[in-house]
This record gives structure tokens, C-alpha cells and sequence, in this order.
């Protein structure tokens, strides 16, 4: 399999475990607190849209730039619906093997990693790690418990190692955690992007 498939392939398995975790948000729950410190669910889920709408557009469009966020009363279904949108542009192959990413852009994902170009497998793994990580996070704040399954874990830790050095986790990522060495691989995973499974 070469980089790029495999670069789909990951993201397409994170957007899937993602969109369970998104099958668990109703309205009421909007206002609970996520394990992001500074979000409720509602803002977590704003920024999700946003981050998948960004890799929407480095497929389709081959460049991130600055898009608006889905309207307030709507951040559940459109949140759901970027989610599938973004299935079906990377399904469809990227339109070119170079992302470009303005720097004012709005790209969560893609800002941690050096300034563009970059290769559409890097934004695929980068934005595979951001998008089941926050899947998680949707899963804690609807008090559910669905942990990252190990196989795409296991992958998704070896990207982040790679991709995620310690000057990208200022105002991005907590600290690593300390986790035992038989942990379970979704454990790792969260220890290493700061988070206590």
C-alpha cells in the first residue's frame, strides 16, 4: 500500500469511530464539559467541523483557507455531515499530492505541522489523529465509553511520535502523560496527546 492509501485508509477508519461518538450528541448535551478544558461540547464539536472541513478542502481544493463555522443551532447535524463530506473527498483521492495551507488559515489540524506545502498522507495522518482524538472527546462528554480501538491506536500513536514534537504542543496538546507499558494501545494513544483515559 503506498503512503497515500494508507493515509486514506486511517482517516477514513478515524472518521468512522468519530461519527459513532457524534451518533451519541443531542441538544441537551451541548453545554457539558469535554476533556478539552477550555470547551464545552458545543465548541468541540464547532472546532471538529471546522477541522474537517479544512481536510474537505486540502482534498478537494488541494489548499486550507479560512471558511465560516456552521451556525450555532446547527453544529450537530452539519458536524455529522462534514464528517461524511470528508469521507467522500478523500475516497475520491486528493486532487493533488501537495497540500498548500495558508498560514492565517483556520486549520486546526494541519497549523502543528511546518509551513506549506505539505503532502496530502501528512494532512491525512495528522488530521486522522485529530479527528479520533476528538471523537474520544465527544464519546467522555456524552458519558460514553468507547475507546479508540487498538489496531487504529496502534497506527495513530506511531504518526503522532512523528508528526507531534514538543514545541506543536504549546496552546495544542497537554503534556504526555506517564501510562503503564501494557497499557492498551487507545490508552497509549491518549497519554501521549495529554489526555487520561
Amino acid at each position: 500500500m503506498d503512503a497515500l492509501a494508507a493515509g486514506v485508509a486511517i482517516l477514513e477508519r478515524s472518521v468512522s469511530y468519530a461519527l459513532g461518538s457524534l451518533a451519541l450528541v443531542t441538544p441537551p448535551l451541548l453545554v457539558r464539559p469535554t476533556p478539552c478544558s477550555r470547551w464545552d461540547l458545543r465548541d468541540l464539536l464547532h472546532h471538529l467541523s471546522d477541522s474537517m472541513a479544512a481536510l474537505q478542502e486540502a482534498a478537494s481544493l488541494g489548499s486550507v483557507s479560512a471558511t465560516p463555522p456552521p451556525d450555532a443551532d446547527a453544529v450537530i447535524p452539519e458536524t455529522r455531515a462534514r464528517a461524511v463530506r470528508l469521507l467522500g473527498a478523500w475516497a475520491n483521492g486528493p486532487c493533488a499530492p501537495t497540500v498548500r495551507v495558508a498560514t492565517a488559515s483556520r486549520a486546526a489540524p494541519l497549523t502543528a505541522l511546518p509551513t506549506a506545502p505539505l503532502t496530502a498522507p501528512v494532512i491525512a495522518g495528522a488530521g486522522a489523529i485529530e479527528v479520533a482524538a476528538h471523537g474520544w472527546d465527544v464519546a467522555q462528554a456524552c458519558g460514553a465509553r468507547r475507546p479508540i480501538p487498538d489496531d487504529l491506536a496502534d497506527e495513530l500513536l506511531d504518526l503522532a511520535v512523528i508528526l507531534i514534537r514538543p514545541p506543536d504542543r504549546a496552546g495544542r496538546f497537554s503534556h504526555a502523560l506517564p501510562v503503564a507499558s501494557d497499557a492498551a494501545a487507545g490508552e497509549r494513544l491518549l497519554a501521549f496527546l495529554g489526555r487520561v483515559s
